[in-house]
């Protein structure tokens, strides 16, 4: 079976390249489902209409991360929609669900999102207990983590952590597509992050004078604007054999 993470889908480029490239990616890779993350679809989190666009471009399932409830009237979709997973590890008392088990032709799908706790300041519960906890709750053939997290030792941590336990582990967050996609010891993919779905030429998805001006110290502006322009389709392809839900081949992607 394969399986295709796409990394942080960063506004209207991201969203438009989606449905540009994504079901000839599918057809040519034989991609039997896809997961994005999709937090920063508004900038800063997601609308309703932008999860619905994402989902029509033929992703499966949408992640999120740090940036979840950014916009506060997507709540109540996170609780409606089974398709779209925030952070598990957030706070017991916030909407939606951190964990999704899905039908796929010939398996189902266990899909966990967490979040890291370095350098992230809301201090999240512990990734690595409640990964624990996740993986006894409902059996599933396949097991996929999107790790939302900044630090790369606390993703690495996490790949081996869960090695032999989940069919894939990759990183989300930091925009940057890392070349370390590999298969660990135990037989887990691992990437470990997918990079952005967004504007090339951009700082993170961000206009690259806006950044720059943040850096300089100059006046800050009211909020930071998605760049335009070209765009890229990051992620990885993950080969899983459905039967053992071991991890066989981890292929970069990268589609302008």
């Amino acid at each position: 079976m394969n399986i295709l993470a796409i990394g942080d889908v960063v506004g209207r480029p991201g969203i438009e390249i989606l449905h540009r490239q994504l079901r000839a990616l599918k057809r040519g890779k034989g991609v039997d489902f896809v997961i994005a993350n999709g937090e920063n679809a508004n900038g800063l989190g997601i609308t309703k209409a932008q999860a619905e666009e994402i989902f029509s471009a033929g992703v499966d399932v949408v992640t999120l991360g740090n940036h979840s409830f950014h916009v506060r009237e997507s709540a109540l979709y996170f609780d409606e929609c089974p398709y779209i997973l925030r952070p598990s590890n957030l706070a017991p008392q916030v909407p939606g669900r951190g964990m999704g088990i899905y039908d796929a032709p010939g398996a189902r799908i266990k899909v966990i999102n967490l979040i890291g706790r370095c350098m992230m300041d809301f201090g999240p519960d512990n990734p690595f207990f409640e990964a624990d906890r996740l993986l006894r709750e409902a059996s599933a053939d396949i097991t996929i983590v999107d790790f939302h997290a900044q630090a790369t030792s606390e993703k690495l941590a996490m790949g081996y952590y869960l090695d032999g336990r989940a069919s894939a582990v990759f990183g989300t967050h930091t925009h940057v597509q890392t070349a370390d996609e590999r298969i660990n010891p135990k037989g887990t993919g691992y990437i470990t992050d997918l990079g952005m779905t967004g504007a090339i030429h951009s700082v993170l998805g961000v206009k690259a004078e806006q950044s720059i001006a943040f850096f300089r110290g100059d006046l800050p502006a009211p909020r930071f604007d998605t760049a335009a322009g070209e765009a890229a389709l990051c992620g990885a392809l993950f080969g899983i054999d459905e039967r053992s839900g071991t991890c066989l081949s981890v292929e970069r992607v990268f589609i302008r």
